[in-house]
């Protein structure tokens, strides 16, 4: 039981789900693979490419692949 209430307060259940969604949000392999399929046919029309990814925005789409590119150069 101690153990329990350690792991807890090492870190906080409210503050890992507030770090992973001020963060970039995460996406599968297969989301990755189908943005990066998608941005080579049709460009920057995020709106497109989250029309084909159930549950995503354009918004999320952009701040991936913007962040994707900055971390390669």
């Amino acid at each position: 039981m101690a153990d329990a209430n350690q792991s807890s307060e090492e870190v906080p259940v409210d503050s890992r789900e507030g770090n992973s969604q001020e963060n970039k949000p995460e996406f599968s392999e297969d989301e990755k693979t189908l943005i990066a399929r998608m941005y080579n046919l049709v460009g920057e029309r995020w709106s497109l490419i989250a029309g084909r990814i159930p549950g995503r925005t354009s918004d999320e789409i952009e701040k991936y692949w913007t962040s994707r590119r900055s971390n390669n150069e």
